[in-house]
């Protein structure tokens, strides 16, 4: 492998790369800024890339995209002609160079002679994913960085299931990438010349209609919808991003017509101007939409991220108060409306079954289990709830009910193999509006419904930044010294098991017997205690964070508040500690 100075002057001298990569190269100045650039490819990682945008082999720019789907490329050209034929669907949301980079992917897989469909507009993530198993595709490209900050851009691999690549296809794809070291030499076809010989086709509306068709299936109470969705009152914003058209669509097809747009955050931006950063977790993102929420006296606000895979909430309480869920909250209450409504209305399968990450709250196994229903956890990361469902299918040992992770990400329906903001906004509107128009309450009075009958779980996230190579190795030695230590209690509540996915081995404190997890290996370490909660590390897999999970269970939101202080405090100081150990 090149020093990293060759690299650098590769990129900054050869005539390869255009003309902008190679000025914005020559007026770096910061030796530390040019090893950042170049000390690494940037990561191909659970089934795709993210990083900052801009030149040097760890950002994302058009020659990483132009390597990555080479290496793409050549992976499909091994299922031969049909493989070739069947071809790559390809969207992009609103960043910086979205339509550029998925443009450039097109035509890199047009040279290679594989047939590329590609949106002609914004799409959000969850139509890619559908539109693959729509064309009988055999992959997919989206170029989206997700809720990330407006510097970053992404690429993310899906295969011909619609679900983000699987962990072996993508040790192929990477074992492409790494074994062509020279950047040089990878030459997207024209336009005209791939329009003309049909291995690019631009597709549209013709893929929105059968998705929308089958979205509108997922209402449990259409009947209801049709006739009184007017009066559920909806602050909606895509913040810039490609939710916009498909989730107003959605809602106004099923009834939902009091839909109220956020106009400053409607349209793309990206440099997504009125939020920090296009996070629905975060409070700053519903600013706006809070204002027309007061304006009009609103039930429900919900936000999309820019690729509209995520949905964030916020409700009004019964004090004309507007508060934010948590997405452990939004993953309860639709949990338990899907599987009471299907209950009531005799749909409710024998072998129902949720899925959920081990980051998610253990109030959803509750809920599951109260309605006889079977409950898998799997890896952080929906991609492996997708595969859960897969497998499901394919073994024929459940029926998929409902799926979500903690971080804003929900699922129905099988049509679809990743989170679904558009799905996620439906069944959260048809939700509230049963229990307004049926039951004569709010979605807060089934959440505290659920919490007297269950116990009141709260649950919260710290992320530490910790960036380039030195940050690496921080994270490293924080995982080590986690793993080495025998930690018996958080915050005073004592530790049941400690479960290490590095090692796929747990360990009960109380008995010392250790047992084998089942899951795929994964840096993660799970401390799960007495009577239920857990806290939970990783590093993160697409940012240069390491990841905090934390989730307390008391018998009175006042127990559990000062019960997840505790823990937190607790956590976040043996952190410090082993940082300046």
């Amino acid at each position: 492998m090149k020093s990293i100075q060759d690299r650098y002057r590769l990129w900054s001298e050869n005539l390869y790369f255009d003309e902008e990569t190679r000025q914005e190269l020559g007026l770096i100045t910061d030796t530390q800024e040019i090893e950042d650039r170049f000390y690494m490819d940037l990561e191909f990682g659970t089934g795709g890339l993210r990083g900052i945008i801009a030149a040097g082999t760890n950002r994302m720019n058009k020659y990483v995209i132009r390597k990555v789907t080479q290496g793409l490329a050549e992976c499909v050209c091994d299922h031969g002609t049909e493989g070739m034929q069947r071809g790559v669907v390809i969207a992009y949301d609103s960043r910086r160079y979205s339509p550029e980079f998925a443009l450039e992917a097109a035509l890199v897989l047009a040279q290679n002679g594989v047939k590329a469909y590609l949106f002609d507009g914004l799409r959000p993530t969850p139509e890619l994913s559908f539109a693959v198993r729509h064309l009988h595709a055999l992959a997919g490209i989206v170029v989206t960085a997700s809720h990330n900050p407006k510097t970053y851009n992404g690429y993310k691999v899906y295969w011909d299931d619609g679900g983000q690549v699987p962990p072996a296809k993508a040790d192929q794809i990477l074992a492409r990438i790494e074994a062509r070291e020279n950047w040089l030499g990878i030459e997207p076809m024209s336009i005209e010349a791939a329009k003309t010989s049909g291995l690019l086709e631009i597709i549209g509306e013709e893929i929105d209609r059968p998705y929308l068709a089958l979205v509108r299936e997922l209402a449990l109470n259409p009947g209801l919808d049709a006739q009184k969705g007017e009066n559920l009152r909806i602050v909606y914003t895509p913040l810039h991003g490609a939710g916009n058209i498909l989730v107003r669509r959605a809602l106004s097809e099923l009834g939902f017509s009091s839909v109220t747009i956020v106009p400053e955050q409607e349209l793309p931006d990206s440099d997504f101007t009125t939020v920090p950063y296009p996070n629905p977790e975060i409070p700053e993102t519903f600013e706006l939409a809070r204002k027309y929420g007061v304006k009009i006296n609103a039930d429900l606000l919900l936000a999309t991220d820019p690729d509209a895979d995520r949905l964030g909430v916020v409700l009004r309480a019964s004090n004309g108060d507007f508060e934010q869920l948590t997405g452990n909250q939004i993953g309860v209450l639709l949990t338990f409306y899907i599987l009471s409504r299907k209950k009531a209305l005799g749909t409710l399968p024998e072998n129902a079954t949720i899925i959920k990450t081990i980051a998610s709250t253990d109030l959803a196994d509750e809920v599951a289990n109260y309605f006889n229903v079977r409950v898998e956890n799997v890896l952080t990361g929906f991609k492996f709830i997708a595969e859960k469902e897969k497998e499901m299918e394919e073994n024929g040992w459940g029926t998929f009910q409902f799926g979500f992770e903690e971080s804003y990400g929900y699922l129905a329906g099988d049509f679809v193999r990743d989170k679904d903001g558009i799905i996620a906004s439906v069944l959260l509107a048809e939700a509230a509006l049963y229990y307004q128009q049926v039951e004569g309450s709010n979605l807060f009075d089934i959440l505290e419904g659920i919490y007297k009958r269950f116990g009141y779980y709260l649950d919260a996230q710290e992320s530490l930044a910790l960036e380039g190579m030195k940050g690496k190795e921080e994270m490293a030695r924080i995982m080590d010294t986690l793993r080495q230590e025998e930690i018996l209690e958080l915050g005073g509540i004592l530790i049941e098991k400690f479960d290490d996915y590095e090692h796929r081995i747990g360990k009960n404190l109380g008995s010392g017997q250790t047992y084998p997890l089942k899951l795929p290996r994964s840096n993660v370490l799970r401390f799960s205690f007495n009577g239920g909660g857990f806290v939970m590390v990783r590093p993160s897999g697409t940012e240069p964070k390491i990841k905090f999970y934390f989730s307390v269970k008391g018998d009175t939101l006042l127990e559990a508040e000062d019960t997840l202080r505790k823990v937190k405090t607790d956590v976040m100081h043996r952190i410090t500690q082993i940082r300046s150990s």
